[in-house]
Parts: structure tokens; C-alpha cells; sequence
């Protein structure tokens, strides 16, 4: 430990800045080094000896300081903190002194210290004068109110000296920036309301009903029965509503056992139960903060946990699981069945005030059997999807297919006319799908003949010698003729059969006068 004398040299004119700043005369430290020290007898003495020990250590090994007085602004800086001023466009101390420290340090955390009167022991700060190992402390008066911060440039060469450590520090940022990324792609809804297909009215109502409660901030209770596109339009409600630059969570209530429904929904408290997570965890309420939480079967809720759900509608609050700690929070519930909640309310299955709770914007989605007319176009999308995941050509409907599958009773609605559509488009090598193809899968189907022929396009006869823009244009003008007639006209149908756009089918055929 320095003598006496060294530290009265504290008091030296080259000090003379620092010790006369407000900040630093308001400091213990500063009463501390006027006078000769002896060990002293109290234990809060002993401790302002060790907190000037450690500071004349650190002010030794610090290639700067500077001292930021409680409004931010910069009072005094160290010799060796001045060889830094060029570089951050100062040309000496007087520019820079007396400056707010967040106008003249870039990426500064000093004014955090100051707010919070929380010290950052050892930080990387990386600035035009370079990367630094840093240090920030706050300086407190008697009464404990933060009157300032220290700052201490610990290392000016970080960026030789500690390589591998900021390696590692950028591969971190990055995967965890990637990680972000990646949960918000996760979160990002699926659907627009435009991916509610269909033009019947209908269709068109739902589509309507959907744009208009994505404004509002009420409940939503999505009704229809499996298959109809409750959780399609979840995502679009959500993707149209104020709430689509957050979270969008989803959870079936019907696939997790009500054991866990309690934990999966609210939470769970560190240590809550043996076995559970030392640092808890977060529940579907908490991820879906600031955004939409959909709840897809309602209906299956247990009844104890109904009460706990209505408090958050109402409230906007929870209690996670083995917590006596209240949560706020600002979600959005849309919730979704299939079932006859009215009826569940008179066996006393379901609560009626969580019912009506629910029930403020509800938006009842048709069966595929009330909307035959959207059958074409759900079979045109779905298609061209079966195609996508499965790497096989687009199927097309003939229209014998087409009726067939417009006068089916669809129980299972969309999803059921999936199935049917992937089933017999993977048992035939056909492009173009006729009634026949969906015999056993469809009741009413017609039973394909004994032999099946595959209509093909005729041959081409040998072609005279002509000039090769003739021979191309006839060429075109037959293979677009065979294919209109291979799918009995559907110009759409041909496009694909040919591999090229329906515009530029719509092209040729005014071109060719066919």
C-alpha cells in the first residue's frame, strides 16, 4: 500500500481539475486523502481504506479515466485519457470536457450508470477511437445518492489483445441474433385473408367479418366444424390487425392433457414443483405479450382452468403456476371450436361467463358443403400445394371430376378434400384427373373401364423441308390444338400440360386464330 505522501500527491496542481470538481468534493474519497491515514477501528472505515486501495490499483493499470458528474457531463479526464480525444474528432481537452458524455463517446454507458446507479464491472466498448476493455462505477455522497460516474479505459487494445474473446463474443451475437430471427419467423402468421378461398357469398362473408373485427382489439370465438379453416383464419385476422408486427401463438387445447394445460398456458415459477425448471418458465400469456394468442378447441378446456382464462380476458392479468406474483399483460384471445358451446353451457360443461366473454366478435365459418360453387378454385390451390410438397406434376380436374366432387357431403370439409385430392393424384400417372381416378376414394365415384386408355397426342407426320420459323409455328399451332382437346378446353389445364403461362397460351391462340 502507497505511504501518505503518495496519496496527498493527489493534491498536486496537475490534479488540480479533478480536484476541484463539485463531484469529486462531494466524495469520501476526497475527505479521505486531505489527512494522514491509520488503520481505523470501524469496519466502515476499513472498507473506504480498501474502496481507495482498489482505486489507486486501478488508476495505475487504467490507460484513461474520466469522472461524469450527475448530469451527464464531463468534468475532468486523465492524461492518459487524452491521447483517445483525436481519434473521437476532438483536438484537445477543452472541446471535450464539459460535454455531456453521450454526445462525445459514442456507444457511452455512462449515463446508464448515473440513471440506474448500477456499476458495468468489465464491458466492451467499441467506438471510431477503437475497442476498449471498460470499466464504470457510480460515485455516491453520504446520503447514497449518485452524484456522478467513473469511467476507466482497463485495456485501449482489445481488439489485439482479446481476440478470441470477441470472436467468440460476434459468433454468440450472431447466433443469437439468428435465433431471433428464426422464432419471429416462427411467430409470423401463415395466412392473409386472401388465403380464405372462394368467391361464393359465403366465403365472401366470412372474408368480410374478418377484416372488420382485425381492427377492433375484442375477443374473437371462430365457429365451424373441423377442417372449415378456423386456424387459417386466425393467422389472418391477425396478420390484418394492428397486432401483426408481434406474436401470433397458437395452442390446441385438446392435444395436451389437462394436467399440463395450467403450465403450458400460464407458466410455471421457478422451483414451482419437484422437478421443475430452476429458472421457470414462460407460458403462452407471456410469449404472446403485445400481441394475439389463439386458442384453437375452446371447447375442451377443463372447467377449473375456464375461471383462471376469464380472469385474464377481464383483468388482463395471471398468476403463473406456484407464483403468488401478479402478471400484467396485453394479448389478444382468439378462440375456436368445433363444438356446440351453447349446449356444453346447459349440461354445465362449459361457464356461461367465459362463454359470453368469448363470444364478442364471433364469426361463423360455412362447411364445403354449403359453398359447392368455391369447390373448383379450393381444388386449383390445394393442387398446385399436393404438387409443391411432393415434387410431382400439377393434376388437373376434368369436368366430370369437378361435378363429382362439388355434390360430395365433405364432413371433414377442406382438409377431407385434401386427403381425396392426394390420394388420387399418388395412384394415377395421370396429369389430367376424370371422374374414374377417384373411384374408392369417393362413394358415388364411376369405375374406370376394364382398360383405361391414356389419351395422347397424335403423332406428328413428317414435315416437308420449310423455312424453320414455319415449321416452329406449326409445330406450336398443333401441340396447343391436341392439348385443348386433351383437356376437353380448359385453357388453364393446357397452359400447364404445355408448361407455359396462361397469358402467353391466350397469346398464341390469338396469334394462330385458334
Amino acid at each position: 500500500m502507497r505511504d501518505t505522501a503518495s496519496r496527498l500527491a493527489w493534491a498536486e496542481p496537475g490534479n488540480a481539475p479533478i480536484m476541484a470538481s463539485p463531484i469529486f468534493k462531494e466524495s469520501g474519497f476526497a475527505r479521505m486523502i486531505q489527512k494522514p491515514l491509520e488503520l481505523p477501528a470501524d469496519a466502515e472505515g476499513v472498507m473506504r481504506l480498501a474502496a481507495q486501495s482498489m482505486f489507486e490499483l486501478m488508476a495505475d493499470a487504467a490507460q484513461g479515466m474520466m469522472l461524469v458528474d450527475r448530469d451527464h457531463r464531463i468534468v475532468w479526464i486523465s492524461e492518459g485519457y487524452k491521447r483517445f480525444l483525436p481519434d473521437l474528432g476532438f483536438a484537445d481537452e477543452t472541446e471535450f470536457v464539459g460535454r455531456r458524455v453521450e454526445e462525445v463517446v459514442p456507444n457511452t454507458m455512462m449515463n446508464q450508470v448515473i440513471e440506474t446507479g448500477r456499476p458495468i464491472l468489465v464491458d466492451l466498448l467499441t467506438n471510431r477511437a477503437g475497442t476498449f476493455v471498460v470499466s464504470r462505477l457510480p460515485l455516491r455522497d453520504d446520503a447514497g445518492r449518485v452524484t456522478g460516474a467513473l469511467g476507466i479505459v482497463l485495456l485501449n487494445d482489445a481488439g489485439a489483445m482479446m481476440q478470441p474473446l470477441i470472436s467468440k463474443f460476434a459468433q454468440l451475437q450472431a447466433q443469437l441474433e439468428e435465433a431471433h430471427r428464426q422464432l419471429a419467423e416462427q411467430r409470423r402468421p401463415k395466412y392473409q385473408i386472401a388465403s380464405f378461398i372462394g368467391t361464393s357469398p359465403q366465403a365472401l362473408e366470412v372474408k368480410r367479418q374478418a377484416r372488420r373485427v382485425a381492427a377492433a382489439h375484442s375477443t374473437v370465438l371462430l365457429l365451424g366444424e373441423t377442417g372449415t379453416g378456423k386456424e387459417l383464419l386466425a393467422h389472418a385476422i391477425h396478420a390484418a390487425s394492428p397486432r401483426a408486427a408481434k406474436a401470433l401463438v397458437g395452442i390446441n387445447i385438446a392435444a395436451i392433457p389437462d394436467t399440463l394445460l395450467e403450465a403450458e398456458l400460464f407458466g410455471v415459477a421457478p422451483g414451482a414443483y419437484t422437478g421443475a425448471d430452476r429458472k421457470g418458465r414462460e407460458g403462452k400469456f407471456a410469449i404472446a405479450d403485445g400481441g394475439t394468442l389463439f386458442l384453437d378447441e375452446i371447447g375442451d378446456m377443463p372447467l377449473p382452468l375456464q375461471s383462471k382464462l376469464l380472469r385474464v380476458l377481464q383483468e388482463q392479468e395471471f398468476e403463473p403456476l406456484g407464483s403468488n406474483k401478479v402478471r400484467r399483460v396485453d394479448v389478444r384471445v382468439i378462440a375456436a371450436t368445433s363444438r356446440d358451446l351453447t349446449a356444453m353451457m346447459a349440461r354445465g360443461e362449459f361457464r356461461s361467463d367465459l362463454y359470453y366473454r368469448l363470444n364478442v366478435l364471433p364469426i361463423r365459418l360455412p362447411p364445403l358443403r354449403e359453398r359447392p360453387g368455391d369447390i373448383e378454385a379450393l381444388a386449383d390451390t390445394l393442387g398446385e400445394d399436393i404438387a409443391r410438397r411432393s415434387g410431382m406434376a400439377v393434376r388437373t380436374l376434368a369436368p366430370d371430376a369437378l361435378e363429382l366432387l362439388a355434390r360430395q357431403p365433405w364432413p371433414g370439409n377442406t382438409r377431407e378434400l385434401r386427403n381425396v385430392l392426394e390420394q388420387a393424384s399418388m395412384m394415377s400417372d395421370d396429369l389430367h384427373l376424370r371422374a374414374e381416378h377417384f373411384a374408392g376414394l369417393l362413394p358415388d365415384a364411376p369405375e374406370p373401364p376394364a382398360c383405361v386408355s391414356t389419351e395422347s397426342i397424335p403423332a406428328q407426320e413428317p414435315l416437308p423441308l420449310r423455312p424453320l420459323p414455319d415449321q416452329i409455328a406449326s409445330l406450336e399451332r398443333e401441340a396447343i390444338s391436341a392439348a385443348l382437346a386433351y383437356t376437353q378446353g380448359n385453357k388453364l389445364a393446357a397452359a400447364r400440360l404445355l408448361h407455359i403461362s396462361r397469358a402467353a397460351l391466350y397469346d398464341k391462340l390469338a396469334a394462330y386464330a385458334l
